[in-house]
Protein backbone atom coordinates (compact mmCIF):
# COMPACT_ATOMS: atom_id res chain seq x y z
CA UNK A 1 0.00 0.00 0.00
CA UNK A 2 1.55 3.28 -1.13
CA UNK A 3 0.37 5.97 1.29
CA UNK A 4 1.07 9.66 0.79
CA UNK A 5 1.58 10.51 4.46
CA UNK A 6 2.55 14.08 3.64
CA UNK A 7 -0.94 14.72 2.21
CA UNK A 8 -2.48 13.26 5.38
CA UNK A 9 -0.38 15.27 7.83
CA UNK A 10 -2.35 17.99 9.69
CA UNK A 11 -1.34 21.63 9.95
CA UNK A 12 -0.34 22.25 13.56
CA UNK A 13 -0.74 26.04 13.12
CA UNK A 14 -4.40 25.69 12.13
CA UNK A 15 -7.10 26.43 14.75
CA UNK A 16 -8.93 23.27 13.62
CA UNK A 17 -8.27 20.39 16.04
CA UNK A 18 -5.67 17.93 14.77
CA UNK A 19 -7.99 14.92 14.88
CA UNK A 20 -10.58 16.76 12.75
CA UNK A 21 -7.90 17.64 10.18
CA UNK A 22 -6.69 14.05 10.05
CA UNK A 23 -10.25 12.75 9.66
CA UNK A 24 -10.89 15.25 6.83
CA UNK A 25 -7.74 14.23 5.00
CA UNK A 26 -8.53 10.54 5.34
CA UNK A 27 -12.11 11.16 4.17
CA UNK A 28 -10.83 12.90 1.04
CA UNK A 29 -8.40 10.05 0.34
CA UNK A 30 -11.13 7.44 0.80
CA UNK A 31 -13.58 9.25 -1.48
CA UNK A 32 -10.83 9.61 -4.10
CA UNK A 33 -10.52 5.84 -4.14
CA UNK A 34 -7.07 5.49 -2.58
CA UNK A 35 -8.53 2.65 -0.54
CA UNK A 36 -11.10 0.17 -1.79
CA UNK A 37 -14.08 -1.44 -0.06
CA UNK A 38 -13.06 -3.96 2.62
CA UNK A 39 -9.43 -2.79 2.49
CA UNK A 40 -7.80 -2.26 5.88
CA UNK A 41 -6.69 1.17 7.04
CA UNK A 42 -3.34 1.53 8.85
CA UNK A 43 -3.54 0.92 12.59
CA UNK A 44 -3.77 3.70 15.16
CA UNK A 45 -0.12 3.06 16.03
CA UNK A 46 1.03 3.35 12.41
CA UNK A 47 -1.03 6.52 11.86
CA UNK A 48 0.24 8.16 15.04
CA UNK A 49 3.88 7.35 14.27
CA UNK A 50 3.68 8.34 10.57
CA UNK A 51 1.96 11.66 11.32
CA UNK A 52 3.81 12.38 14.60
CA UNK A 53 0.56 12.36 16.57
CA UNK A 54 -0.57 10.84 19.83
CA UNK A 55 -2.48 7.54 19.76
CA UNK A 56 -5.43 9.41 21.29
CA UNK A 57 -5.52 11.86 18.34
CA UNK A 58 -5.31 9.01 15.81
CA UNK A 59 -8.11 7.14 17.60
CA UNK A 60 -10.36 10.22 17.69
CA UNK A 61 -9.79 10.77 13.95
CA UNK A 62 -10.85 7.19 13.21
CA UNK A 63 -13.87 7.61 15.49
CA UNK A 64 -15.00 10.54 13.33
CA UNK A 65 -14.72 8.40 10.18
CA UNK A 66 -16.73 5.65 11.86
CA UNK A 67 -19.47 8.14 12.77
CA UNK A 68 -19.54 9.23 9.12
CA UNK A 69 -20.01 5.63 8.02
CA UNK A 70 -16.80 5.61 5.96
CA UNK A 71 -15.06 2.90 7.97
CA UNK A 72 -15.85 0.30 10.58
CA UNK A 73 -13.88 -1.56 13.25
CA UNK A 74 -13.80 -5.34 13.12
CA UNK A 75 -13.04 -6.86 16.50
CA UNK A 76 -9.57 -8.37 16.53
CA UNK A 77 -8.92 -7.59 12.85
CA UNK A 78 -8.58 -3.83 12.46
CA UNK A 79 -10.36 -0.99 10.72
CA UNK A 80 -11.83 -1.45 7.23
CA UNK A 81 -13.27 0.72 4.46
CA UNK A 82 -17.02 0.58 3.88
CA UNK A 83 -18.30 0.37 0.31
CA UNK A 84 -20.18 3.61 0.81
CA UNK A 85 -22.66 4.42 -1.95
CA UNK A 86 -23.88 7.98 -2.41
CA UNK A 87 -27.47 7.80 -3.62
CA UNK A 88 -28.84 11.05 -5.11
CA UNK A 89 -32.50 11.37 -4.15
CA UNK A 90 -33.36 13.70 -7.04
CA UNK A 91 -32.31 11.38 -9.88
CA UNK A 92 -33.70 8.01 -10.97
CA UNK A 93 -30.69 5.72 -11.23
CA UNK A 94 -30.44 1.95 -11.33
CA UNK A 95 -28.26 0.11 -8.82
CA UNK A 96 -25.88 -0.92 -11.61
CA UNK A 97 -25.53 2.63 -12.97
CA UNK A 98 -25.03 4.07 -9.51
CA UNK A 99 -22.21 1.73 -8.53
CA UNK A 100 -20.42 2.09 -11.87
CA UNK A 101 -20.52 5.88 -11.48
CA UNK A 102 -18.95 5.52 -8.03
CA UNK A 103 -16.17 3.28 -9.35
CA UNK A 104 -17.49 0.01 -7.87
CA UNK A 105 -17.99 -3.28 -9.69
CA UNK A 106 -21.70 -4.19 -9.35
CA UNK A 107 -22.92 -7.76 -9.31
CA UNK A 108 -25.91 -9.79 -8.17
CA UNK A 109 -26.58 -13.18 -6.64
CA UNK A 110 -30.05 -14.38 -7.58
CA UNK A 111 -32.26 -15.76 -4.83
CA UNK A 112 -35.52 -15.94 -6.78
CA UNK A 113 -36.68 -15.42 -10.38
CA UNK A 114 -40.20 -16.80 -10.62
CA UNK A 115 -43.73 -16.13 -11.78
CA UNK A 116 -46.03 -16.05 -8.73
CA UNK A 117 -49.48 -14.89 -7.68
CA UNK A 118 -49.34 -11.23 -6.68
CA UNK A 119 -49.52 -10.39 -2.97
CA UNK A 120 -52.04 -7.85 -1.70
CA UNK A 121 -49.30 -5.22 -1.61
CA UNK A 122 -48.30 -5.95 -5.21
CA UNK A 123 -51.93 -5.86 -6.35
CA UNK A 124 -52.45 -2.43 -4.78
CA UNK A 125 -49.18 -0.77 -5.78
CA UNK A 126 -49.04 -2.18 -9.30
CA UNK A 127 -52.76 -1.66 -9.99
CA UNK A 128 -53.44 -5.35 -10.69
CA UNK A 129 -56.55 -7.49 -10.43
CA UNK A 130 -56.73 -9.90 -7.46
CA UNK A 131 -55.18 -13.22 -8.41
CA UNK A 132 -53.00 -11.70 -11.14
CA UNK A 133 -49.50 -13.02 -11.60
CA UNK A 134 -46.23 -11.10 -11.43
CA UNK A 135 -42.61 -11.75 -12.23
CA UNK A 136 -40.75 -11.59 -8.92
CA UNK A 137 -37.01 -11.09 -8.72
CA UNK A 138 -35.09 -11.33 -5.45
CA UNK A 139 -31.34 -10.97 -5.20
CA UNK A 140 -28.35 -9.93 -3.19
CA UNK A 141 -26.78 -6.74 -4.56
CA UNK A 142 -23.02 -6.54 -4.28
CA UNK A 143 -20.39 -3.81 -4.65
CA UNK A 144 -16.87 -5.13 -5.26
CA UNK A 145 -18.05 -8.49 -3.96
CA UNK A 146 -19.59 -7.14 -0.74
CA UNK A 147 -23.31 -7.69 -0.14
CA UNK A 148 -24.74 -4.24 0.57
CA UNK A 149 -28.46 -4.80 -0.08
CA UNK A 150 -31.23 -7.34 -0.61
CA UNK A 151 -33.62 -6.32 -3.38
CA UNK A 152 -37.00 -7.75 -4.34
CA UNK A 153 -38.71 -6.49 -7.50
CA UNK A 154 -42.16 -7.37 -8.80
CA UNK A 155 -43.44 -6.56 -12.29
CA UNK A 156 -46.67 -7.31 -14.17
CA UNK A 157 -46.26 -10.16 -16.67
CA UNK A 158 -47.25 -7.79 -19.47
CA UNK A 159 -43.93 -5.98 -18.95
CA UNK A 160 -41.71 -8.89 -17.90
CA UNK A 161 -43.06 -12.24 -19.15
CA UNK A 162 -39.77 -14.10 -18.52
CA UNK A 163 -38.06 -13.12 -15.22
CA UNK A 164 -35.12 -15.44 -15.92
CA UNK A 165 -34.19 -13.36 -18.95
CA UNK A 166 -32.96 -10.55 -16.67
CA UNK A 167 -29.19 -10.75 -16.31
CA UNK A 168 -27.80 -7.91 -14.20
CA UNK A 169 -29.57 -4.57 -14.73
CA UNK A 170 -33.36 -4.78 -14.65
CA UNK A 171 -33.71 -1.23 -15.96
CA UNK A 172 -31.43 -1.93 -18.92
CA UNK A 173 -33.42 -5.05 -19.78
CA UNK A 174 -36.74 -3.20 -19.59
CA UNK A 175 -35.36 -0.63 -22.01
CA UNK A 176 -34.54 -3.36 -24.51
CA UNK A 177 -38.18 -4.49 -24.25
CA UNK A 178 -39.36 -0.94 -24.94
CA UNK A 179 -40.63 -0.38 -21.39
CA UNK A 180 -38.20 2.06 -19.75
CA UNK A 181 -38.86 3.29 -16.22
CA UNK A 182 -39.03 7.07 -16.56
CA UNK A 183 -39.99 8.13 -13.03
CA UNK A 184 -40.47 6.61 -9.60
CA UNK A 185 -41.83 7.32 -6.14
CA UNK A 186 -39.54 6.22 -3.35
CA UNK A 187 -40.08 5.90 0.39
CA UNK A 188 -37.22 5.40 2.85
CA UNK A 189 -37.43 4.42 6.51
CA UNK A 190 -35.22 2.93 9.18
CA UNK A 191 -35.89 -0.62 10.36
CA UNK A 192 -34.26 -3.36 12.42
CA UNK A 193 -32.94 -6.16 10.25
CA UNK A 194 -35.22 -9.24 10.13
CA UNK A 195 -33.40 -12.54 10.71
CA UNK A 196 -33.50 -13.71 7.07
CA UNK A 197 -32.34 -10.36 5.68
CA UNK A 198 -29.59 -10.14 8.31
CA UNK A 199 -28.34 -13.60 7.36
CA UNK A 200 -28.29 -12.71 3.65
CA UNK A 201 -26.39 -9.46 4.23
CA UNK A 202 -23.94 -10.73 6.83
CA UNK A 203 -25.10 -8.54 9.71
CA UNK A 204 -26.77 -9.26 13.06
CA UNK A 205 -30.53 -9.60 13.35
CA UNK A 206 -31.91 -6.36 14.76
CA UNK A 207 -29.12 -4.19 13.37
CA UNK A 208 -30.19 -0.89 11.81
CA UNK A 209 -31.01 -0.96 8.10
CA UNK A 210 -32.66 1.30 5.55
CA UNK A 211 -35.84 -0.06 3.97
CA UNK A 212 -36.62 1.49 0.59
CA UNK A 213 -39.83 0.98 -1.34
CA UNK A 214 -39.92 2.23 -4.93
CA UNK A 215 -42.75 2.19 -7.46
CA UNK A 216 -41.57 2.84 -11.01
CA UNK A 217 -43.72 4.18 -13.84
CA UNK A 218 -43.63 4.11 -17.63
CA UNK A 219 -44.00 7.17 -19.85
CA UNK A 220 -47.74 6.32 -19.98
CA UNK A 221 -47.87 6.62 -16.18
CA UNK A 222 -48.48 2.89 -15.71
CA UNK A 223 -47.02 1.16 -12.65
CA UNK A 224 -44.38 -1.19 -13.98
CA UNK A 225 -42.14 -1.99 -11.01
CA UNK A 226 -42.43 -2.44 -7.26
CA UNK A 227 -39.05 -2.82 -5.58
CA UNK A 228 -38.36 -3.33 -1.89
CA UNK A 229 -34.72 -2.94 -0.84
CA UNK A 230 -33.14 -3.73 2.51
CA UNK A 231 -29.91 -1.72 2.59
CA UNK A 232 -27.04 -1.87 5.05
CA UNK A 233 -27.04 1.54 6.71
CA UNK A 234 -23.23 1.54 6.94
CA UNK A 235 -22.96 1.34 3.15
CA UNK A 236 -25.53 3.88 1.96
CA UNK A 237 -25.27 7.66 2.00
CA UNK A 238 -28.32 9.50 0.61
CA UNK A 239 -27.68 12.95 -0.82
CA UNK A 240 -30.29 15.62 -1.56
CA UNK A 241 -29.72 19.15 -2.81
CA UNK A 242 -32.16 21.61 -1.30
CA UNK A 243 -32.88 25.11 -2.61
CA UNK A 244 -35.12 28.00 -1.64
Amino acid sequence: MDINWIALKPDETSPTPLYIQVAQRFEEAIRQGRWHAEEALPSERVISEALSLSRVTARKALDVLIEQGLIRRRQGSGTFINALTEYPLSRLTSFTELLKERGFQPSSAWLERDIVTASDDEVIKLGLSPGAQVSRLKRQRLADGVVIAIEQSSLPLAYLPDPRAVDNSLYDYLETLGHPVVRALQHIRAINAPEEIARLTGIKAGDAMLFITRVGYTKDNASIELTDSWCRSDYYDFVAELKR
